[in-house]
């Protein structure tokens, strides 16, 4: 922001600052995560995140993880929202953790570490479509034969149907779904099962077909639940401009200031979906906590509060 206005700060007052606006709205992050577990569905992904390690100069292979809540497809008024948790690994215990007390469906992709989120029964697994379209486009890329063709194009005209229907109520998508995209997706399975069977369990294409097969009952999950997408490219929109930034600055210098920069990201991310200036609302806000502003009305500053008080109405979701 200071570069795009010609300012020139060392990067060590920049750092302070940064951690100083953290620190202040650590109370409206950790507010954007109650609210987060309270909703029945949430979008999760993770990326990899080097953390530099006190004294030798080597790095951890921490993790980010966000969370997003996000039903506006399904024509929720529900402000989306999004927030971030560094760890130093990349385990599912630390999913386990962020969200213990959320009861609902969990969108993700086929990381092993979330089975045991989902043995207790409360959370529900939903699969991501786009990586079993991505597995199957990969080979169709280098190789294309009748039998990634037909998987893709009948990939493509599901995605058709879920573009028409988006932003329609729960109920409207499901009848939808259960009308034109059911019979779509039992002729995917009947050709996952029949076809792939006949391959080598080494060839590339089977062991696209494989993924889908394993996971079935996830990936079919959206066709009984109109609020669910068939994918989880809302969490994964969600994490690609981190990804972006790593190239430029490799690593976090701490995990404290790994900690810090999660709740500047979930700020600025919850405050993109709600159309909000993340720069304006930061300014904004921090001022009004330096000024001793309540803890009773934390509420009130909530970027989608904010937003409305702006005249700023909700985007829809892309």
């Amino acid at each position: 922001m200071m570069a795009a206005k010609g300012v020139d700060i060392e990067r060590s007052t920049l750092a302070r600052s940064a951690g100083y606006a953290a620190a202040l709205l650590d109370p409206i992050y950790n507010r954007i995560r109650e609210i987060g577990r309270t909703r029945t569905k949430i979008h999760t992904d993770d990326t990899r995140l080097p953390i530099l390690a006190p004294g030798n100069g080597k790095t951890h292979k921490g993790a980010l993880w966000v969370y997003v809540a996000d039903d506006r497809n399904s024509g929720s008024q529900e402000p989306p929202i999004a927030w971030y948790r560094a760890t130093m690994g990349r385990a599912g215990e630390s999913v386990m953790t962020e969200l213990a007390g959320f009861a609902g469906t969990l969108q993700a992709d086929g990381f092993s570490g979330y089975n045991q989120i989902y043995k207790g029964g409360a959370i529900r697994e939903a699969a991501c479509l786009a990586h079993l379209r991505r597995k199957i486009f990969d080979v169709h890329d280098s190789q294309p034969t009748e039998l990634s063709t037909t998987a893709m194009a009948g990939i493509q005209a599901i995605y058709r149907i879920e573009e028409e229907i988006r932003g329609l109520p729960p109920a409207e998508r499901l009848t939808a779904r259960r009308r034109r995209t059911r019979p779509l997706v039992r002729a995917l399975r009947r050709q996952l099962m029949r076809q792939g069977n006949g391959l080598s369990r080494h060839a590339d294409i089977a062991k696209a077909f494989a993924y889908g097969a394993k996971r079935w009952r996830a990936f079919n999950r959206f066709l009984y639940d109109g609020q669910l997408e068939p994918d989880n490219l809302i969490a994964e929109r969600a994490i690609r401009g981190f990804t972006v930034g790593r190239r430029n600055w490799l690593f976090s210098g701490s995990f404290a200031a790994a900690e810090r920069s999660a709740v500047v990201l979930s700020i600025i991310e919850t405050c993109k979906l709600c159309g909000v200036d993340a720069e304006a609302y930061m300014a904004d806000v921090t001022e009004r906590i330096q000024n001793d502003w309540p803890a009773s009305r934390w509420d009130e500053l909530m970027p989608w509060n904010w937003a409305r008080r702006q005249e700023m109405p909700l985007p829809l979701a892309a």
